[in-house]
């Protein structure tokens, strides 16, 4: 594998890229994929990653190279997705997936085409994200090691979650729990060290709450066990909100409302389009209560601190 002419790439090279991949998977998940932390990020996708593809390098070095930008692509399109901006997400998932195939990596391509899943499903497609998830696991499932291929099985149980399909989710969600049973160490990938039992139960409540499933969805909130704010700031909030739209399916209103003033309490600050979408999933979910005088201080703190629109 050759670049075009140009300066020498080498290891350290490669190592600032992963180490900007991993800077902005911490900012996104910290501050929201709006802000400045992270859109800095694209700043060094665009300027300083993209011109050393066109180096030159051995081809170790340029394998390591393509996976290391198609990470740092990856991330840079995950934080448009957060953001509500699927446009530019798909352009550069699309990438990040074009260069680790390039690279040969079958794991990057894998947890590429997951994260695309995941983007395809929020934009409102989730059967087509359901077979892109299952594509992504069936290319690599003897290739991949255990935590990227559960990646894959629970974006596959989210949308199947989304679109409906009970049976389906379930499977999905049994297969990647017992994945995450089977992680070695000696080939476990650095880069997806966050994907824990602990975010995959966070994962679980959602799943369960868009089956309507709301006891379920609360037992797998309690098995979650806690993620720290500081460093989940916005997988913590998205949880809380979820937990709260939970409480208002199985009736508990009061308890929907805390819940739903400790989801803002956490993402009022950040920069994310979609932890708006989901407090106004958390009071759609209350919908029945809208006289409630907890429900409405809750809906006018959601419009005065997030500019989440009142519920008509």
């Amino acid at each position: 594998m050759a670049g075009l002419a140009g300066r020498r790439i080498g290891r350290d090279d490669v190592d600032a890229l992963w180490h900007a991949a991993a800077l902005a998977r911490k900012q996104d998940a910290r501050f929201g994929g709006g802000n400045w932390r992270t859109s800095a990020i694209a700043r060094t996708l665009s300027v300083q990653a993209a011109p050393m593809l066109r180096g030159t390098y051995s081809d170790e070095i340029g394998r390591g190279l393509f996976t290391a930008v198609a990470e740092l692509s990856r991330a840079v399109g995950w934080a448009a997705v957060d953001m509500g901006n699927h446009q530019s997400a798909q352009r550069h998932l699309t990438h990040a997936l074009r260069l680790a195939r390039l690279a040969g990596d079958v794991q990057s391509g894998c947890y590429v085409l997951s994260t695309m899943a995941l983007q395809t499903f929020l934009a409102g497609y989730p059967a087509e994200a359901a077979d892109m998830a299952e594509g992504a696991y069936e290319r690599a499932r003897h290739l991949a090691a255990p935590r990227v291929l559960a990646f894959a099985k629970l974006a596959q149980a989210r949308a199947h979650a989304r679109a409906g399909h009970a049976q389906d989710a379930g499977a999905a969600l049994h297969r990647a729990e017992t994945l995450l049973d089977q992680i070695r160490a000696e080939d476990d990938p650095p880069w997806l060290g966050y994907f824990t039992h602990a975010r995959l139960a966070s994962d679980a409540v959602e799943i369960h709450r868009d089956l309507a499933l709301p006891q379920a969805a609360l037992r797998w909130s309690r098995e979650a066990g806690a993620m720290s704010k500081d460093q989940f700031t916005r997988a913590v909030g998205l949880r809380t909100a979820v937990v709260g739209a939970t409480y208002m399916q199985a009736g508990e209103v009061e308890a929907g409302i805390g819940s739903g003033h400790q989801a803002m309490d956490i993402l009022a600050p950040l920069q994310s389009v979609r932890a708006r979408a989901y407090v106004a999933d958390l009071l759609a979910a209350g919908g029945r209560w809208k006289r409630h005088p907890g429900i409405k201080e809750l809906a006018l703190r959601a419009n005065r601190e997030m500019r989440v629109p009142l519920p008509a």
